[in-house]
């Protein structure tokens, strides 16, 4: 679950502040009712205080990790559509994608470079035209005709070529 670790270590700070509370009433109360020497409540502090920054410190540690990884997996998610929007559409303009998910286009190279870095992205990129190729339209040959009409055969999704003359589709094994 996403930001998980984010509320955990909320929890677990939180945890630390109110043991920090009640054992500072707790030893507040026996001084002030003469059951507790000043000395005996100092030494009460200085047990409890390493447990309470142990936990603050390991709470705000894990809720400040916790953000990253939302954020790490939010970038993830955002790769994960680029990808999706080339699989489904054979070939798309760097430019569309930055319109559609209203970020720059410098912002989709990032994320397509990290994408081949990452072996995730195994099509073809025109970075002067700015277009980006799935496998499939990489591999789609210029002299590839329709076998209705004989016309020029464009990708249009994911393993479907078809022709913009006649609307015949075929299908390429994968």
């Amino acid at each position: 679950m996403v930001g998980a670790g984010r509320i955990t270590g909320i929890i677990i700070a939180i945890a630390g502040i109110f043991l920090c509370l009640a054992a500072g009433a707790f030893l507040a109360s026996g001084v002030l009712t003469d059951r507790l020497t000043i000395s005996a409540a100092l030494l009460g502090v200085v047990m409890i205080l390493p447990v309470v920054l142990i936990l603050v410190g390991v709470g705000s540690y894990v809720a400040i990790r916790g953000r990253q990884e939302a954020r790490e997996f939010a970038e993830v998610e955002k790769e994960k559509q680029v990808l999706n929007m080339v699989l489904t559409q054979g070939q798309v303009r760097i430019s569309d994608i930055a319109l559609e998910m209203n970020v720059s286009r410098d912002q989709v190279e990032a994320w397509v470079r990290d994408l081949v870095g990452k072996g995730l992205f195994s099509g073809a990129v025109n970075w002067k035209d700015g277009i980006l190729y799935s496998r499939e339209a990489s591999q789609l040959r210029a002299d590839q005709r329709c076998p209705n009409c004989g016309g020029q055969l464009e990708l249009v999704g994911k393993g479907v070529i078809e022709c913009p003359y006649c609307g015949a589709q075929v299908f390429l094994s994968t």
